[in-house]
């Protein structure tokens, strides 16, 4: 009689969970292996082994590796935030891409400020007036000023005299 400890008679970790004969023909064992036995105790806390495999009868076979995966996911973030599961995970993320793009945004614009700021030598009386609006010997770099009379924010056919401002920027 062959060794039951050889990999093809090894019962999936779902059979060795509901503690029954794993069949030839069992519908977890391609997507549940025996060397992840936590990942179907998540799937079969959440959402019970006979509804996985209700669902996985019905799915076409080449989705099914993707709905074991899905459920896997859904499981195990559902175990560890049982109030928002997966989507509380999802809104962190968007919430930080926001966050991300907000930053991206505001270093592109001071990247054209610095490039506009050195292509343009400042008069003398210039100088002196940013100094006084701004506090001092800086142009606003490195204090997170943005000047909203900016040259660079004009839309096309506008002049500096439709800013509202005096046109000596």
């Amino acid at each position: 009689m062959a060794s039951s400890s050889s990999y093809s008679n090894s019962p999936c970790a779902a059979c060795k969970f509901l503690r029954r004969k794993c069949m030839p023909d069992c519908i977890f064992a391609p997507y549940f292996p025996p060397e992840e036995p936590q990942k179907f105790a998540n799937v079969h806390k959440i959402f019970g082994a006979s509804n996985v495999s209700k669902l996985l009868n019905e799915v076409a076979p080449h989705q099914r590796e993707d709905a074991v995966n899905s459920l896997a996911y859904e499981a195990e973030a559902r175990i560890k935030d049982p109030v928002y599961g997966c989507v509380g995970a999802i809104s962190v993320l968007q919430r930080q891409v926001i966050r991300l793009q907000k930053e991206l945004d505001a270093t592109n614009a001071d990247l054209i400020r610095y490039a506009c700021n050195a292509n343009e030598m400042p008069t003398s009386s210039q100088f002196g007036r940013r100094n006084m609006n701004h506090g001092g010997g800086s142009f606003g770099q490195n204090s997170g000023m943005y000047y909203h009379y900016s040259p660079w924010n004009n839309e096309p056919g506008e002049d500096s005299n439709e800013r509202g401002g005096d046109g000596n920027m």
